[in-house]
């Protein structure tokens, strides 16, 4: 089964189809009086707010670098390099924090990114029938949903699980499933 690693929300996107910038993050309210500001987070990878590491903010996508970054609650809190009072991280206030995708860890053999699986051909293994191209990434907290669209606008949701997925393969564009018994009316 793959796992997905961010969330597939992304703005930009190069010239081979590709998202430039994933969102990560959500800010959302100052804390404190000396620049910190809290991050909802927005990708199953916390590690990636390492002071040091670069962010782009809102939809213009100005480029800045995470200063200090530490658990608070249900997210992180994060303050930037050169932003040290309470008012200019407020400026921030609702903004979403982006990261480039040439800038994300790499992952472990057999695992990939959400949008590195949209758009893919769903075969039905036993059959060889093409169920229709994966649209969407449902996240229900036990496991993710898939939602496959098939040509005439059909959907069948497919639990993201190994039983379901037998293989990825991101060359040819297509991932191969098994259909459990009750998946498909």
């Amino acid at each position: 089964m793959a796992k997905q690693r961010t969330k597939n929300t992304h703005a930009g996107s190069s010239s081979n189809g590709e998202p430039v910038y994933l969102n990560v993050g959500f800010l959302r309210r100052p804390h404190g009086v000396r620049g910190e500001i809290m991050l909802e987070i927005q990708t199953e990878h916390t590690e990636i707010f390492l002071p040091g590491s670069q962010f782009y903010l809102g939809e213009k996508y100005i480029s800045y670098t995470v200063a200090s970054s530490r658990r608070h609650q249900k997210g992180i809190l994060l303050s930037f390099e050169g932003i040290q009072d309470r008012d200019k991280v407020g400026e921030f206030r609702n903004t979403h924090v982006y990261a480039k995708t040439s800038e994300l860890p790499v992952l472990s053999e057999g695992e990939f990114y959400d949008y590195e699986i949209i758009g893919l051909e769903i075969i039905e293994e036993k059959t060889g029938k093409t169920l229709g191209h994966l649209n969407e990434i449902v996240k229900t907290g036990a496991n993710d949903v898939y939602v496959v669209k098939s040509d005439d606008g059909k959907e069948v949701l497919l639990p993201a699980i190994p039983d379901v997925v037998l293989d990825i393969d991101l060359a040819e564009g297509r991932m191969s499933v098994f259909l459990l018994d009750g998946l498909i009316a």
